[in-house]
């Protein structure tokens, strides 16, 4: 029978060993929403560039629940470079497939998506040292709508990920 240090060494070594498995992962962050995603809402990520030489793969992460009622997700990523330099994109996701199930991972009713933004067609490599910025935003509308959907439900936290290309 296993005393009670023996336990807590045992999760100590083991929570150590579920961190340290993701070890691709360079830069990995998450921004909390409130209850809903306000069409204005910017969510921002600053970091320094790692290398120079490897390649990435950057990907936008989301998690969302039941409430989101889109079969689809629109975003604009904005990426900014240490001169100046800025690339904005307008990126279209699958949310859901065709029977409506929400995709993503997950056993409860938090689904996490892991999206492509940079790296999977060519290799990305930041050219430039120093601070990168990625700002990332909604852009929803319903259908026949010109306006877009103010306040959008369902996702409930945003995140961004630097990862090592495999090479």
């Amino acid at each position: 029978m296993l005393r009670k240090t023996n336990w807590l060494y045992l999760t100590i070594i083991g929570c150590f060993l579920i961190t340290s498995c993701d070890s691709k992962a360079v830069y990995d962050e998450y921004k909390s929403l409130p209850s809903q995603w306000h069409k204005d809402s910017v969510a921002s990520f600053n970091f320094k560039s790692p290398d120079t030489t490897n390649n990435y793969n950057l990907y936008v992460n989301l998690r969302n629940t039941n409430d989101y009622k889109f079969s689809n997700l629109y975003l604009i990523v904005e990426l900014d470079y240490p001169n100046g330099k800025v690339v904005k994109d307008t990126l279209e996701y699958k949310m859901a497939a065709p029977d409506g199930e929400l995709l993503g991972t997950g056993f409860s009713d938090v689904k996490e998506n892991k999206l492509w933004y940079r790296g999977f067609d060519d290799s990305f490599k930041f050219n430039e040292d120093g601070d990168y910025t990625v700002k990332i935003q909604h852009a929803m509308r319903n259908n026949g709508d010109v306006n877009g959907v103010d306040n959008l439900e369902g996702i409930t936290d945003v995140g961004f990920r630097v990862e090592q290309a495999q090479k």
